[in-house]
């Protein structure tokens, strides 16, 4: 039985991998009486008075919404609510695997961004934090930041944000192998959608200072027509030079090349032109760039892809289940950059320089102790940073999460 006969005979089997358990018992009348009517009144009546005890005595304080339009997913492009409903599905199932955070599929049937927003932003009660999916760029942007600035709970587009600190996380161990610094590193990221340019500011915001982005059209660069808001800022922060040419011309003598973009791009040509020591990491989906072993075959001291079946898997996986379960432990009202790359750091911190190797420098996804530590580190930053509603130790929470998730 191959991948897709498995796939659909798990679903059919169990329609679909999601579903709603209790959390206590309801065996008689006098748990009747306590769960609903008229013991339901009790809490009711409270959260009136405090809207901030929904998070304390109803499901919502562990409650994450995963919201799609279907317009992106995975590398099959715009399928629509229902067809994006299977990937919707499987998210939550990892939110509560790997993190013990409930997560609701939510898929739209509209692609307009306003009506979205306005959709999103209704459903704040239910939840402590919004998980935004496959979403087409450029509107996820603004999407996005409407968001942010207009609940006071968690909105994080994983697309962007987690494929970003899960691409930092791996670099950082990369880096730390070969001995290159990111602030003089030479780096290329080919790919200028949604998580192209989350992966090049999150990097300028760690200190590359030495980065190109290129997208189909060539390399970016300040002034460059045609570019939209998101990919015109990123510009003037990055390749300061205002080099041009094709990614063949720019990934000469680079130290790093990142790939959010298309299939087999990056050839064996392309791997061999770089500098001595040089990292690849193709991230595209369900295709990358180069195979792990192609571009080893080309020159590479480190890749890496979004595959699992190869070493140096670089998978968000590993970012947003601790992401929230640490952001919504202290009521963070939502997640910064400092936070972002608080995980990051997390994540490589896990695997000491003594251990890396050249197919071993980021942690595996099944690593127990990757969910707790960045639970815990980005407890700690929203604490430090201001956006916490209350104050918990974040070792505490690193343990509260290990125990959570069995691990």
């Amino acid at each position: 039985m191959n991948i897709r006969e498995e796939a659909l005979k798990v679903r059919q089997e169990h329609q679909g991998i999601l579903g709603v358990a209790a959390k206590v018992p309801l065996k008689n009348r006098q748990d009747l009486s306590i769960l609903y009517t008229p013991g339901v009144a009790e809490p009711c009546k409270d959260i009136k008075a405090n809207k901030d005890l929904s998070f304390e005595i109803t499901c919502r304080g562990n409650m994450v919404a995963v919201v799609t339009d279907g317009t992106r997913v995975l590398g099959l492009g715009d399928i629509g609510p229902e067809a994006g409903l299977p990937v919707m599905e499987g998210k939550s199932v990892l939110f509560k695997v790997f993190g013990d955070v409930d997560a609701v599929p939510i898929c739209l049937d509209t692609k307009d961004p306003a009506k979205i927003i306005e959709t999103v932003k209704l459903l704040q009660p239910s939840f402590a934090g919004i998980n935004l999916e496959d979403l087409s760029s450029p509107k996820c942007y603004d999407i996005e930041d409407t968001l942010k600035k207009e609940m006071d709970i968690p909105v994080f587009h994983d697309d962007q944000h987690g494929t970003a600190i899960a691409a930092l996380s791996a670099l950082i161990g990369a880096l730390r192998f070969v001995k290159k610094d990111i602030k003089t590193a030479r780096i290329i990221v080919n790919g200028a959608g949604a998580a192209g340019t989350a992966i090049g500011r999150l990097l300028v915001n760690a200190g590359a200072a030495n980065l190109v982005m290129v997208d189909i059209h060539g390399a970016l660069y300040d002034g460059m027509p045609g570019l939209n808001r998101v990919q015109a800022e990123l510009a003037k922060n990055t390749n300061k030079d205002k080099k041009q040419g094709t990614l063949a011309d720019l990934a000469k003598g680079a130290d790093v090349l990142i790939g959010v973009s298309g299939p087999n791009l990056f050839t064996k040509e392309i791997i061999a032109s770089m500098a001595k020591d040089s990292i690849v990491f193709g991230m595209a989906n369900p295709v990358p760039e180069t195979t792990y072993a192609d571009a080893k075959a080309a020159g590479a001291r480190v890749a890496g892809t979004g595959r699992s079946d190869a070493p140096n898997q670089v998978n968000n996986v590993t970012v947003f289940p601790g992401i929230f379960r640490g952001a919504m432990d202290v009521r963070a009202r939502q997640i910064n950059e400092e936070m972002k790359l608080a995980a990051a750091y997390a994540i490589a911190d896990l695997l000491p320089e003594k251990d890396l190797r050249e197919d071993f420098v980021v942690v595996d996804a099944f690593d127990p102790r990757v969910a707790p530590a960045v639970a815990a580190a980005v407890a700690k930053t929203a604490i430090e940073t201001g956006v916490a509603r209350v104050n918990v130790d974040p070792e505490e929470i690193r343990k509260r999460t290990a125990a959570r998730i069995g691990r």
